[in-house]
């Protein structure tokens, strides 16, 4: 849909835009509980490694799913995720397990937790840790009972509190804890959150579901954390959104970046509680208040409950999984990103799916959104620096950042503006479109007023392929719109009409006085995640392009707007590998 260049640009075709539209519904990902009975037990013969990350978490082979249970525990990161250890396709799965000092650099272990008892025959499901009192961990988690795909919530706990790793979990024979009644579909019934615990002394845990078209976050309650008993109606539900996966409920502070433990109840606090919604695959949250006493959460009237409301990431980002991480008071945030090609390739490439870099999460100073960043562990891999300060874009210029391995890269800029007043005027036709359908409409090709400008990354050398990473201002009567999109039409030249290339947008609530924009992107062969504004949008893009690999892969900053932009500074990394020593782990691995 975009190349940068100085001659005429073409915008997207109309049926282009209904086929955007169409997957805007379910983010062009397959379900993560599809099964593929004659491919999820396919050995892996010969991994292919183009297109593999650098630096992002991901084993040698197979598929990953969710991220599970993420805890800081003595010292150490727990990191268990849903993993197939026979093939590269959801199935088989169990929870993998590694651990770390740093979040960057891990060490795989054996699995955590695997099906072994009648409580989780067919299948070990998402979950989350609680470090209950005396320092004690404990993961509730969801256990496949039947063939029918009946879903109960059971727990597991170290074997040996004294080992460093928390290599051996047990499941005692008291499970499962948590059973549905006859007001539950107990064929969407899972994910339970991490316990949080009341002045009343009671221990709650959500779990997600649906009944009808009505998306729940069912409430259960405990003295002992081993006998729970269902609340008279859910934490909250809505109407029309379909099943709730992984849901996270959490405090944040109204002032600062500081983390809080899920079971904080002090002053000057708010409530975030987020889903993934199984129909649409997007995160979406919201902000509001948890009244203690009624046991039910109320958004603010700022937060949209519903699919256009607030989404962590408006890109490929899905089932993600929050914890306090106590030793630098933060709360940070796990997320996976599923592949964006097909089962066929993904089996004969032999992997798929990575996890996200964590990222701290804190309430923005409005108190009406979230901001997130990338964790600060992640600079100890910055090697090589280039930098650029003071460059003017005219419309149609393109600057090429050298001197870094563009493929493997942490790139941060700030532009800047003179004026507002060529922001072009916002379509009143687009008011009930996504952002994303905006994007298609209006891509990094079609020339603007202030925009588009960004960065094009993972870029053959005469822009056959890219993916560019932009902004563009529209003004809405006194007010201006700022879109963010991270779009991968142009992003391979690989005829598949079966490949998933969307134009991933999402609007950015940020003030303009200053008439500065930053962006952060994080470039990793096949996976660009993207922040703007200091973390108030966060766009996520699975890429696969044939040119622009390796060391032939080129990036560009890139102005396609009548207004001049100024490349205020730009600083880019070459991003070197974190330390993970597969050998040290399970044959699964």
């Amino acid at each position: 849909m975009d190349c940068l260049k100085k001659s005429s640009l073409f915008s997207l075709p109309f049926f282009l835009l209904y086929f955007s539209i169409i997957l805007s519904f379910n983010n062009g990902v397959n379900a993560s509980h599809k099964v593929y009975p004659g491919l999820q037990s396919t050995s892996t013969v010969d991994v292919k490694n183009v297109h593999r990350t650098g630096y992002h978490f991901q084993p040698p082979k197979n598929w990953i799913n969710d991220p599970n249970a993420p805890m800081y525990f003595n010292g150490v990161y727990h990191l268990f995720y849903q993993y197939n250890p026979y093939g590269s396709v959801w199935g088989n799965i169990i929870w993998a397990h590694s651990v770390s000092t740093d979040l960057i650099n891990w060490i795989p272990l054996e699995p955590g937790i695997y099906p072994s008892k009648v409580f989780d025959k067919y299948g070990t499901w998402s979950g989350s840790a609680t470090i209950l009192p005396n320092n004690k961990p404990i993961i509730l988690y969801t256990g496949i009972v039947d063939a029918k795909n009946t879903q109960v919530q059971n727990y597991a706990i170290p074997a040996n509190l004294s080992d460093p790793f928390l290599r051996k979990w047990i499941k005692p024979d008291n499970n499962p804890l948590i059973v549905s009644d006859v007001t539950i579909n107990k064929t969407q019934f899972r994910d339970p959150t991490t316990g949080w615990l009341g002045r009343d002394g009671y221990w709650r845990t959500l779990i997600g579901s649906v009944w009808g078209k009505e998306g729940l976050a069912i409430l259960y309650k405990s003295r002992d954390f081993m006998k729970w008993t269902k609340a008279q109606h859910p934490l909250h539900s809505v109407n029309g959104t379909g099943n709730w996966e992984c849901p996270d409920f959490f405090p944040v502070l109204l002032h600062g970046t500081n983390g809080l433990d899920a079971s904080y109840t002090g002053k000057n606090i708010k409530h975030v509680l987020k889903i993934s919604l199984d129909v649409t695959r997007f995160e979406y949250y919201t902000v509001g208040k948890y009244d203690t006493k009624r046991d039910r959460y109320i958004p603010d009237k700022t937060s949209i409950d519903g699919w256009k409301g607030l989404r962590l990431d408006y890109g490929n980002y899905y089932a993600s999984k929050s914890f306090y991480d106590p030793s630098k008071n933060r709360r940070i945030m796990w997320g996976w990103a599923n592949e964006s090609d097909t089962v066929n390739d993904d089996v004969k490439k032999g992997w798929a799916g990575i996890q996200t870099i964590p990222r701290k999460l804190w309430l923005d100073p409005s108190g009406k959104q979230l901001v997130q960043w990338p964790v600060e562990e992640l600079e100890t891999l910055r090697g090589q620096k280039i930098q650029l300060s003071n460059r003017k874009l005219n419309k149609g210029d393109k600057i090429e950042v050298k001197g870094i391995t563009p493929a493997q890269a942490d790139v941060e800029v700030t532009f800047s503006f003179s004026s507002l007043d060529k922001a072009e005027p916002f379509d009143p036709n687009w008011a009930n479109l996504y952002a994303q359908d905006v994007c298609a409409i209006k891509g990094s090709t079609v020339q603007g007023g202030l925009g588009p400008f960004g960065l094009l990354t993972l870029a053959s050398q005469n822009l056959e392929e890219y993916t560019p990473v932009f902004f563009r201002v529209f003004k809405v009567q006194d007010k201006y719109k700022v879109l963010m999109c991270s779009d991968a039409s142009r992003s391979t030249l690989k005829n598949d009409k079966t490949m998933y290339k969307p134009s991933f947008a999402g609007y950015v609530d940020v003030d303009l006085t200053s008439k500065r924009l930053s962006l952060r992107s994080l470039i990793d062969h096949s996976v660009i995640e993207s922040f703007g504004a200091g973390g108030k949008t966060c766009i996520t893009s699975r890429v696969y392009p044939t040119l622009a690999i390796y060391d032939n892969a080129h990036l560009f900053v890139f102005n396609n707007g009548t207004e001049t932009i100024k490349i205020e500074s730009l600083n880019a990394w070459t991003m070197g590998k974190p330390k993970m020593n597969w050998s040290f782990g399970h044959s699964s691995y």
